[in-house]
């Protein structure tokens, strides 16, 4: 079977006799397991017999808490496989949100890891990973995977819930079995290839890498949880070919040049980043330390597919580095709000956009009409066709009067010798209602002082874009995806706002 046709949990089913390595999983380091993926196929069918066994039905939600680890696959390919649908709960939420979660989405059932289910509500029945329960579950024997109609539902994960409570987006197999064929496609994915996983599986960007390298036939290393010292070490050992993941994971990668130099890295063909604007200075240091490697910048919306652009012109023109993709084919996109008809808000229409949100019919309708998805991103777009990433349009602030886009204000930044990483937030300002602070990683080694990071700001980009205020600092707070954390930011920036007597 095609991997854009069917159900979704069947994406790999086509290498289901095959002994070749499907995942290499490093939930202990020391240890690590390796599964074929015929054994893959075989848990998967097992899980779904074990769902259809305890009484479940297509259309029910089956939670699944967890760090990286291969059950988590077994029980995201298994509910699909059944008809359920998987419910991915961020593994750092607190407790309350954990129950939100799962009473928002029905899920009668949880499967996690044993460290992590009290954060589940004491009355919802949880399967523990780690002991027999897991296995007494499990049903092993062939299963004949449920037929999905234009409209069943795939998956629902979460969004982060960065502006309110956590919304369930509706993925449909239909779509996402487009998408993974479309990656496939366009990134040129074979059996080949061998990809690293470490960023968490509840997060868009690890389930697409996941899908298409299993449903190309190829396989992934998966960890556990990042770690850049195991994640360099996991290149040269396992031969890696693909890597993917968000610009602060790199520029820790970066950091550690004793271990690179030690390590072989000539096996890997692409790599790529997204979630976040990434620096021309820390692409350039990635291409030295990578030679071999593609890297290519991706854009993409959990509830729009996710991914919309291809690293493929369509006319077969080469890729500006800085460039986030070109459309994929049966993708509609337009740019709304802007200066101009090649500058605004994002919207598209793909096989791929989600259904709408979880039991939210009024939030559906506000971001989704006639099948138009307005993301809430702003991009431009270059004569060729290729588009560039802007910013979130809820993460522009005015400053007297002038918009100000933090993404524009980091990239300059960046582009001082010292500056390994900025990042820029707003401040409240009694005379300006917000101005610029900005989060500085100083170069290992440079002497880097406030005074010249303004100047340089002052010097290559308008003054009212200019940081009032920099902030050195040794290392960024990251949230659970790996991602800054702009909250703790923000409020810092507030609070020194106030100290100063400037909000």
């Amino acid at each position: 079977m095609r991997p854009d046709t069917g159900n979704l949990g069947d994406v790999f089913a086509a290498y289901s006799d095959s002994e070749s390595t499907a995942v290499i999983d490093l939930r202990f380091p020391d240890a690590p397991k390796e599964i074929s993926h015929r054994a893959l196929n075989d848990a998967v069918d097992g899980l779904a017999r074990g769902l259809v066994r305890a009484g479940f039905n297509p259309g029910d939600r089956v939670g699944i808490l967890s760090l990286n680890r291969v059950e988590f696959l077994e029980v995201l390919f298994g509910a699909m496989r059944a008809g359920c649908v998987p419910v991915m709960i961020n593994a750092k939420l607190p407790a309350d949100q954990v129950r939100y979660i799962v009473k928002d989405a029905g899920a009668n059932i949880v499967f996690c890891e044993e460290d992590l289910s009290p954060l589940c509500d004491p009355g919802t029945r949880t399967i523990n990973f780690d002991d027999d329960e897991y296995r007494d579950f499990v049903d092993a024997g062939v299963f004949e995977s449920f037929v999905p109609g234009p409209t069943d539902i795939a998956e629902q994960p979460y969004t982060s819930g960065s502006t309110g409570r956590p919304k369930g987006v509706l993925l449909h197999h239909v779509g996402q079995r487009w998408m993974i064929g479309q990656l496939i496609d366009s990134r040129s994915i074979t059996e080949n290839d061998r990809s690293i996983i470490s960023a968490p599986l509840y997060h868009k960007n690890a389930l697409l890498a996941i899908k298409s390298a299993l449903g190309a036939g190829g396989s992934v290393v998966l960890m556990a949880r990042f770690d850049v010292n195991d994640y360099i070490r996991c290149i040269g050992d396992y031969g890696l070919t693909m890597m993917t993941g968000v610009p602060t994971m790199y520029a820790l990668l970066l950091q550690q040049e004793e271990l690179l130099e030690q390590t072989e890295l000539s096996s890997v063909r692409t790599l790529s980043m997204g979630s976040a604007p990434a620096s021309e200075v820390l692409l350039d240091n990635l291409q030295e330390v990578f030679p071999k490697a593609t890297i290519n910048l991706n854009y993409g919306i959990t509830e729009g597919g996710p991914v919309l652009l291809s690293w493929q012109h369509a006319d077969g023109l080469p890729k500006p580095r800085s460039s986030v993709g070109y459309p994929l084919p049966d993708c509609e996109i337009k740019l709304v709000d802007g200066p101009d008809e090649n500058e605004g808000v994002l919207h598209t229409r793909n096989p791929g956009v989600m259904i709408g949100y979880h039991n939210l019919p009024d939030e559906t309708a506000r971001v989704l009409e006639d099948g138009w998805l307005d993301t809430g991103d702003i991009l431009r777009r270059d004569d060729d066709g290729w588009f560039y990433f802007v910013g979130r349009a809820d993460d522009m602030f005015v400053t007297g009067g002038e918009n100000i886009y933090p993404g524009d204000v980091e990239t300059m930044l960046e582009r001082h010798d010292d500056v390994m990483q900025a990042v820029v937030v707003p401040a409240p300002n009694a005379l300006k209602a917000h101005v610029p602070h900005a989060f500085v990683v100083p170069r290992a080694g440079s002497d880097l002082t406030e005074d010249e990071v303004k100047q340089h700001a002052l010097a290559n980009a308008p003054a009212y874009a200019h940081p009032r205020r920099v902030y050195l600092v040794e290392e960024l707070p990251l949230a659970g995806t790996n991602k800054i954390d702009l909250k703790v930011l923000k409020q810092r920036a507030a609070e020194a706002a106030e100290a100063d007597g400037t909000a």
